[in-house]
């Protein structure tokens, strides 16, 4: 698929910015980005705008673009919103042994994805594949319309999570470990310790405080 010099540019800083390779705090110009495209600044200038518009940027004119940091409390209601809806996902799918078995295989498959991306030290890729495995959780649940709203949520997910690595390497492998016995409670159906592991993890994982109970 090609795509407009706009559309291109615009994808790529927004990769740049949930891959955590442009950190929030960082000030950017169009220069170093259309050095990095290889492109002219007016494409980069146009995605600079939509991305102002969604509220990843904030533009100062002759100084360059500033990457909004992560808000005060903002991972603490991203936490929180994630917990409901995929503690929800797993009560609907604990009574239902099919919809549990073909959850529990994906979140494998998931599993595997992000040791390879681990192993190679691709945190951009992983932070997508964090996501995803958490994802899975909740479409399993079976309502398009939460599934939709947990969509709106992966981005700022994805953002969350590759600064907690940036923070601290060592969190690759934790949360492996953690996705590993989460995907473990959703194979036996236990909902109550799900709720109470996924909790700890998030909380752990993004440096909230109060991790384990």
């Amino acid at each position: 698929m090609s795509y407009s010099a706009a559309e291109a540019a615009y994808r790529e800083v927004k990769e740049l910015i949930f891959s955590g390779e442009l950190p929030g705090g960082d000030l950017i110009s169009e220069g170093e980005i259309a050095a990095r495209m290889s492109c002219s600044r007016t494409p980069v200038r146009e995605a600079f705008l939509r991305l102002e518009a969604e509220g990843w940027m904030r533009l100062y004119p002759k100084r360059g673009a500033l990457v909004v940091p992560v808000a005060d409390g903002e991972a603490e209601h991203v936490v929180d919103a994630r917990r409901l809806l995929e503690t929800h996902a797993v009560r609907a799918v604990a009574s239902a042994p099919q919809a549990r078995e073909r959850l529990e295989r994906t979140l494998r498959e998931c599993l595997d994805t992000q040791r390879e991306l681990a192993e190679r030290g691709d945190v951009g890729a992983f932070s997508g594949a964090d996501a995803d495995f958490h994802r899975s959780i909740v479409a399993a649940g079976g309502n398009p319309l939460l599934d939709n709203f947990y969509a709106s949520l992966r981005e700022r997910q994805r953002r969350m999570t590759a600064r907690s690595v940036a923070r601290d390497p060592a969190q690759l492998q934790k949360i492996i470990a953690d996705h590993t016995h989460l995907a473990d409670l959703v194979a036996a159906g236990d909902a109550d310790a799900f709720d109470e592991a996924l909790q700890v993890h998030m909380r752990e994982v993004h440096g909230l405080g109060g991790g384990r109970l």
